[in-house]
């Protein structure tokens, strides 16, 4: 089957959070079953643009009310990626560096949208599917179905796939023109809390909806920012699909970003070696327990509750533990986490910021990684921490509690119930336990490092959701 997948991010090209991972990897693992799966996001002023190279398929001219911005549709010319990419250029709309954070993200985004309708109905025939990812592409499924020009794709099944309901891209009724023609006895699709929202308009029109987990999909019955009614209505054609994680890239014996690659096997002196390195770098100690947190400084993270329990948990345990902190967010959050540098040298360092590089190094080094997050649809970090034989610690929410059971249940990592100071530490001060029995530690680090957590298992997933939506045309 052919498969368009639309969205606002795509590793490695541009990347914000979960959603560029999950984009880059499963349209992959979909080719690789025998379908043939494409990929649409904006083309952004990124390092990947620049440094490959594209051929121009189609070109055009977006209106969006009283405005008209050329647009052209660029193919990466080898697929190096494992499937097709495309870029949809609008100079005066997307030639910047961020994804998001722009006073017009509306009018770009809902742009991006119209122009990749307007390229899919001028190709020789038409998707079999289009799954769009998060509120950046949710006004899709109700163009296609309502939208006069865009009769051709009104019997095409649309999929929306929701990494996070927090976000829901909403604006105001001032700008309904900015929307190509369409009858407006079907306005109020697009009405929700007396604006339109982007997130529940893909929910309301899409032939399927799923979610990166399934005990998120069970969560946002009952807090999804306002949505959890539309979401109960919703339940029939809705099903939480767990994400996977890309096990050609985050595979700890052939990883090029790591200086030392280990196995299952070895995974004891491959750890410390990398955890040796590591230190070094930070100038931490390698025969202390190595507490991680990667990923970023916001409230939805547990990001505000790190410089609390870091001080904390390093008063408590004074010179026995080490913390290493990557990544940005919340200017104050990164400015508390700083402050606390000279208070603790030796046992506790930041890097504010993002590399990937450093972030492979982390999960084959830290011995335990934490994610207190409030909110965490599915979280692939802590996948990527077990597939390196580091131990996570978690907040039972979304997909960590899909993925994650806790080392007193026979599981794979540390568990507890609330996003708070006092659990992170008590979570803490039991992994030092942990640490300290070497048999039962190597015992849980093995069982995470042999779980399953690969594409190929999850892909079939998708593909029978959208066989079973395929099968209603």
């Amino acid at each position: 089957m052919e498969i368009f997948h639309i969205s606002a991010e795509c590793y490695p090209v541009a990347k914000v959070g979960g959603l560029a991972d999950v984009v880059g990897a499963l349209p992959k693992y979909q080719n690789n079953a025998g379908h043939l799966a494409r990929v649409v996001i904006p083309c952004y002023d990124t390092k990947f643009k620049k440094e490959n190279e594209f051929d121009c398929v189609h070109w055009g001219t977006v209106k969006l009310g009283k405005f008209n911005f050329s647009f052209s549709v660029l193919k990466e010319s080898t697929d190096k990626l494992g499937f097709e990419l495309y870029l949809v250029e609008i100079p005066e709309l997307f030639d910047r560096k961020n994804v998001y954070g722009y006073e017009d993200d509306i009018e770009r985004f809902l742009s991006f949208q119209i122009a990749t309708l307007d390229w899919i109905i001028g190709r020789a025939g038409k998707p079999d599917v289009i799954n769009c990812h998060d509120h950046h592409t949710g006004l899709i499924p109700f163009m296609m179905l309502y939208c006069n020009k865009y009769q051709k794709l009104r019997n095409t099944p649309s999929m929306i796939t929701i990494h996070n309901g927090l976000y829901q891209g909403q604006f105001g009724f001032d700008k309904l023109h900015y929307l190509p023609e369409f009858d407006l006895s079907h306005v109020n699709v697009l009405e929700w809390d007396n604006c339109i929202n982007s997130l529940a308009v893909g929910i309301k029109c899409a032939w399927a909806v799923t979610t990166v987990s399934p005990n998120y999909l069970n969560e946002i019955n009952y807090s999804a920012n306002g949505l959890e009614s539309l979401f109960n209505v919703v339940r029939y054609k809705s099903k939480g699909i767990l994400n996977g994680i890309d096990t050609e890239v985050w595979d700890p014996a052939k990883d090029k970003m790591l200086e030392k690659n280990y196995s299952v096997a070895n995974f004891e002196i491959g750890k410390q070696q990398n955890k040796e390195i590591l230190c070094a770098l930070f100038n931490l100690d390698p025969t202390k327990p190595l507490f991680s947190f990667i990923g970023r400084l916001l409230e939805e993270k547990g990001g505000d509750l790190l410089p609390h329990a870091t001080a904390l948990a390093m008063s408590e345990n004074y010179k026995e533990i080490n913390i290493l902190i990557l990544g940005s967010g919340n200017p104050e959050i990164e400015n508390q986490l700083n402050h606390l540098l000279p208070d603790y040298k030796g046992n506790y360092n930041t890097f504010i910021g993002y590399n990937e590089e450093l972030a492979h190094l982390i999960y084959a080094g830290a011995d335990f990684l934490l994610m207190p997050s409030r909110v965490e649809p599915c979280g692939l970090n802590q996948m990527y921490s077990l597939r390196y034989g580091t131990i996570p610690i978690v907040r039972r929410t979304g997909g960590l509690k899909d993925t994650v059971i806790d080392f007193g249940d026979n599981g794979n990592g540390i568990c507890h119930d609330q996003a708070s100071v006092g659990d992170i530490c008590y979570s803490i001060q039991r992994a030092i336990q942990l640490y300290q029995d070497k048999e039962n530690l190597n015992k849980i680090r093995k069982v995470g490092m042999l779980t399953d957590h690969s594409w190929e298992r999850v892909c079939q997933e998708y593909i029978e959701v959208y066989n079973l939506i395929i099968n209603k045309v």
